[in-house]
């Protein structure tokens, strides 16, 4: 980026500071203001290992079309400070286009981001906010940057009456006169006329928050969960809101018991949920298996982490696939749903939701840290973009009438048998983990094991999913498959790779199991170069497609563990060359 940009087509920026130095507070007011001022953004935050203090780095990206990814690089570099911004070096890609805006009174910059022949301008950001009451380097800084990027000031203003308002007017107004002075100290030869479209009324929504909000929309009236990063949002979300639609939320101890709880939630009639990460995940394998077992719908959202173990918990990854996939004990058939996409959280969760209410079973929900603590904004979603051969409505089967004859875990020709309800007066059956008869009754006989296996299955392997299973894009010879987060930059690199004369198709797995085999195939069809994109590190997706014979010998993987995104230009790279890893 240069001074003189207009950036009509957008830009992508990062924010970075030590701890109580507000970037991040300065990336929520731009997102806001960016959307206020009629375009579409992404903001991805970092912070350090510590979780809450210490350095941190807002990134966002804005433009007049949908932003699914973070860019290549970096137009600007905004340093409040340069404390520990070495952590942040590696996340921060820059070059001889781009430019750092810095304080003239700061320390010098560190030399690992000059050596990317970035431009540098000094500002006399702190002497601008010392000549106000309270001032605040970052709002003068904020103010400042939104003139240079082209933002109308009272787009400014009113994202950062969003973002603060709740703070009260000693926090709003001497931010707002910082910012106005900011503003108006910008240099006018740097300041582009707006290229902003007209405002639009959009959302500006956390991935997150979408999935609280695809849980309601779904049903959802009990949640019981252990706090977790990068889960917790959902929980904080979902709290006053299922309030307010007659449900609640409880913080459990521990993940033990928050599973253990919304079984016991779920049997009684209330379609219930728990989000956590992998290492609560982990933990709810045994009550997985017993809802799966007792056929007692249920809900995890799990936003992945680097892991193993605690791992890196404010940086994502793509790992916890396997456990998802597999870690349950026995043969437990169950849902393992991905989201796409911020906008896709919403749509994935409901779904999941209606699922695991009509099949009776556990959905398992893959987010991650970088779909569940990023903003975007958005287009007001209506009724769910996927789907118009699914089942709108998707609903548990309730048995209604007293039958002295019910036996609860009778097979069916779809395998969902009706569920009576504690209180049902000829209603009452055994459910628990032990195997069990068509009435609840335990049973280790083989004929009972064999066909409550069956039934199990059955319902899921013989249910029609329709289109949702996966999100496909685009013509071409040369394919791309991905799953989960990974399928933005995935969208992007295809849209490039078809710009620049190489015909490229690109699917994105919503649902991974059970797996859509034949669909999969088809979507397949005779692509001549397939490369299966994920983050992790060891090809995750890529075996499990192959263990499922859904994959051609000649496709190709390309995975990397986190905690670096996943870049468009990487993915057309990978494609295009053919020393890429060769077939398992």
């Amino acid at each position: 980026m240069t001074e003189r940009s207009t950036l009509a087509g957008g830009a992508t920026l990062a924010i970075t500071g030590s701890g109580g130095s507000g970037a991040v507070t300065a990336g929520l007011i731009l997102l806001a203001a960016v959307g206020r001022a009629g375009d579409y953004g992404l903001l991805g935050r970092s912070a350090g290992p510590q979780i809450r203090g210490g350095e941190s780095a807002a990134m966002l990206r804005f433009g007049p079309q949908p932003i699914e990814c973070m860019g290549d690089r970096f137009d600007l570099l905004v340093g409040l400070d340069w404390e520990n911004v070495a952590r942040f070096a590696d996340e921060l890609p820059l070059d001889r286009n781009s430019l750092i805006l810095t304080d003239a009174q700061a320390e010098p910059i560190p030399e690992i981001l000059l050596r990317s022949g970035a431009q540098v301008r000094s500002l006399p950001w702190k002497a601008l906010a010392d000549a106000e009451t309270e001032g605040r380097v970052n709002m003068v800084a904020l103010g400042m940057v939104g003139a240079m990027l082209g933002l109308p000031l009272d787009a400014l203003e009113s994202g950062a009456r969003a973002t603060l308002g709740g703070k009260g007017g000693r926090v709003l107004t001497p931010s707002l006169d910082c910012i106005r002075s900011g503003y108006a100290a910008a240099d006018a030869a740097s300041v582009p006329p707006s290229a902003f479209a007209p405002p639009v009324a959009r959302w500006n929504i956390s991935g997150n928050e979408a999935a609280g909000l695809g849980a309601v929309r779904g049903g959802v009236r009990f949640v019981a969960a252990y706090p977790i990063t990068p889960a917790s949002e959902v929980l904080e979300w979902l709290a006053p809101r299922l309030e307010l639609l007659g449900g609640s939320l409880l913080q459990a101890e521990d993940e033990l018991a928050s599973i253990n709880m919304i079984i016991g939630s779920s049997f009684g009639g209330v379609p219930s949920l728990t989000a956590t990460s992998g290492p609560g995940l982990s933990l709810m394998v045994e009550g997985l298996g017993l809802a799966v077992a007792s056929e007692t719908p249920v809900v995890v959202v799990n936003v992945q982490r680097g892991g193993p173990s605690t791992g890196i918990p404010t940086k994502s990854e793509q790992s916890d696939l396997n456990i998802a996939l597999y870690g349950l004990h026995g043969d437990a058939p169950h849902l393992v749903l991905a989201a796409l996409g911020i906008r896709d959280c919403i749509d994935t969760v409901e779904w999941a939701v209606g699922l695991a209410e009509h099949l009776q079973t556990v959905a398992i929900v893959l987010s991650d840290q970088i779909l569940g603590q990023s903003r975007a904004i958005i287009d007001p979603p209506g009724d769910r973009a996927f789907g118009a051969g699914e089942r709108a409505h998707l609903h548990r089967l309730i048995a209604q009438d007293a039958d002295p004859d019910h036996r609860r875990y009778r097979p069916m020709s779809d395998g969902v048998s009706p569920m009576a309800l504690p209180g049902l007066p000829g209603g009452m059956y055994t459910a628990e983990g032990l195997e069990h008869g068509p009435g609840g009754a335990p049973s280790s006989r083989a004929i009972d094991h064999a066909e409550q296996l069956e039934k199990r299955l059955h319902k899921l392997t013989g249910f029609d999913y329709g289109p949702g299973w996966a999100e496909i894009r685009g013509e071409g010879d040369h394919l791309l498959l991905t799953w989960g987060s990974s399928a933005g930059p995935v969208f992007e690199a295809a849209e490039r790779l078809r710009a620049s004369g190489v015909p490229t198709r690109a699917i994105a797995l919503r649902l991974l199991a059970p797996l859509q085999r034949e669909a999969l195939l088809e979507a397949i069809g005779s692509a001549g170069s397939i490369l299966v994109v994920e983050q992790n590190q060891t090809a995750q997706c890529f075996a499990y497609l192959h263990s499922q014979q859904a994959l051609p010998r000649h496709a190709r993987s390309y995975a990397r563990p986190g905690p670096l995104p996943l870049r468009p230009a990487e993915i057309m790279r990978a494609l295009t060359d053919r020393d890429g890893r060769e077939e398992i």
